[in-house]
């Protein structure tokens, strides 16, 4: 159930971050386009307002050149009046109703430069309205029989406007026929006008452009230029219906870059979060992992401690019963063995809950070690004599290769001694067959060395990773081929560490294992 729990737990934190993550990014992707699309208008609305800037400047200059022909009179070709009247009597009520209009067509030649054609004639038109209302009234006065109450007014009216849209009507025309665009409008002007109205929009980056005139480019461009279907649009010199041949493309080189330096700051941030919580996110993975592994292997460990005080406990409970007996009672020789057998399985217990204190203190620095000057060719030589009584009831051999020239460290002689019996002790234990070791020592400038080298059964290159950690063993379970509590080289490492030295092991299944420790010389 756990172990299931676990799993949960994991999945569960798993799709949480990458929830977060992916509504981050998403956050991230739509500022950017939203950027985009702002940057975008912000750009075809400066085209737009460019367009209309150079077609009123156009107009305005031909206005400017050609005013004297639409109102003076020098130009007229011909002129005719025409005169309109209308009349309405109600004998009723005695009123009538006059209605007069004149209107004064004129004929003007255009000069041939507006148009390249000499024939063209245009049509001014003003006029004037008369309007007049009369009534006959009766008078009180004797010496009137009647009079008339009339009331005038005129009206002035310029039909010429009506001209004006034709007039630009036919000089957009004439342009767009006659005159290629690069004389209507210049290079030179044109990048103002866009660098004006970008600046409108508070745009500053470099840009490129170029006119097309039918889908040909004109020599309206700012360098070479290559039209991608992402790049901005807008037509030139559009006629009254909206209809252009020309269109001003626009690009930004930067465009990219500056968006991103322009949310610079929000994307670090929004990535320094992010970080933040995949960061969270491991280190919680990590130590949920951490603690599972520590509580399996405690498991572990009292699962192994309890099944080895089961065999001292048992064998002790069996002395204490064979001595109440009165037929062993009486035979001295025999209590004498019963005693050493439970003053054996004592000493067995105590040094095993001695190994756990001892690793205890040293994590709390209550273990005092002292250190002096220590020979180590002399160390490892006694701890090899700890260990020979074993080794000859297993049939084995431990080989010295002593190559090292200085020996001396400054250490403590009883806890660098128990580390060279952990490990030979290893090295035993874990020797199938009759045990072969090796114990190799050598220098470097500053550093002294051993190996211990063995045939055994070797370990895995996972068990390798962990080998040094506290109750760790390789073998999971409450029965092992190897009694052991996980300890030893955990105590080993935690020595070598207060020594300021290193401790590694590199081993292969099935072909044995070597540590190697390297401790500095005094």
């Amino acid at each position: 159930m756990g172990k299931k729990i676990f799993i949960l737990i994991v999945i569960l934190m798993s799709i949480s971050l990458i929830g977060i993550i992916s509504v981050q990014v998403y956050w991230i992707k739509d500022a950017i386009k939203n950027k985009q699309e702002q940057f975008k208008n912000n750009v075809t609305i400066a085209l737009a307002r460019t367009s209309e800037n150079i077609k009123e400047r156009e107009y305005n200059e031909f206005a400017q050149n050609y005013k004297e022909f639409f109102e003076n009179n020098k130009f007229r070709t011909d002129a005719e009046l025409k005169t309109f009247l209308f009349q309405q009597i109600d004998t009723a009520s005695k009123t009538k109703f006059t209605f007069g209009s004149s209107i004064l067509e004129e004929r003007i030649k255009l000069p041939g430069e507006f148009v390249d054609n000499d024939s063209i004639i245009m049509k001014r038109y003003s006029g004037k309205e008369d309007i007049m209302f009369s009534q006959i009234m009766k008078s009180s006065n004797q010496d009137f029989k009647s009079s008339v109450n009339e009331s005038r007014y005129s009206i002035f009216r310029d039909y010429s406007s009506w001209n004006n849209k034709e007039i630009a009507r036919a000089f957009r025309q004439s342009k767009n026929i006659f005159i290629p665009i690069h004389q209507r409008i210049s290079n030179k002007e044109l990048n103002n006008r866009l660098k004006e109205e970008f600046a409108r929009m508070n745009i500053t980056q470099d840009f490129k452009y170029v006119v097309y005139e039918d889908g040909l480019a004109t020599q309206l461009k700012s360098g070479y230029f290559n039209i991608q279907p992402e790049d901005i649009n807008y037509p030139l010199l559009e006629d009254d219906e909206g209809n252009s041949k020309y269109k001003l493309y626009i690009k930004f080189p930067n465009e990219r870059k500056n968006l991103l330096s322009g949310m610079m700051k929000v994307l670090i941030l929004s990535l320094f979060f992010i970080g933040i919580i995949i960061a969270a996110f491991s280190t919680s993975l990590y130590q949920l992992i951490r603690q599972k592994k520590i509580s399996e292997i405690k498991t572990d460990f009292i699962n192994n401690m309890t099944h080895e005080f089961k065999t001292p406990i048992a064998t002790i409970n069996l002395a204490l019963d064979a001595i109440k007996n009165p037929k062993i009672i009486s035979d001295e020789e025999k209590i004498k063995r019963y005693v050493q057998m439970i003053r054996d399985e004592n000493k067995r217990m105590h040094g095993q809950v001695e190994n756990v204190l001892r690793i205890s203190r040293l994590e709390k620095n209550q273990l005092d070690i002292s250190k002096d000057a220590v020979d180590m060719h002399d160390i490892i030589e006694e701890a090899i004599e700890h260990i020979q009584l074993l080794t000859d009831d297993k049939k084995g051999s431990v080989t010295t290769h002593f190559e090292a020239i200085s020996t001396e460290i400054l250490g403590n002689q009883f806890h660098i001694t128990n580390v060279v019996v952990n490990m030979l002790e290893n090295a035993l234990k874990y020797s199938e067959k009759a045990p072969k070791i090796d114990v190799f020592t050598e220098n470097t400038n500053k550093y002294f060395i051993f190996k211990i080298k063995d045939e055994g059964i070797g370990m895995s290159r996972n068990a390798q990773k962990y080998v040094f950690d506290k109750f760790y063993r390789e073998h999971k379970g409450n029965i092992h081929n190897v009694k052991g509590h996980g300890l030893g080289l955990a105590y080993v490492k935690e020595i070598i560490d207060n020594h300021h030295g290193t401790v590694h092991v590199e081993s292969e299944k099935g072909k044995g294992s070597t540590f190697t420790v390297k401790l500095p010389l005094i």
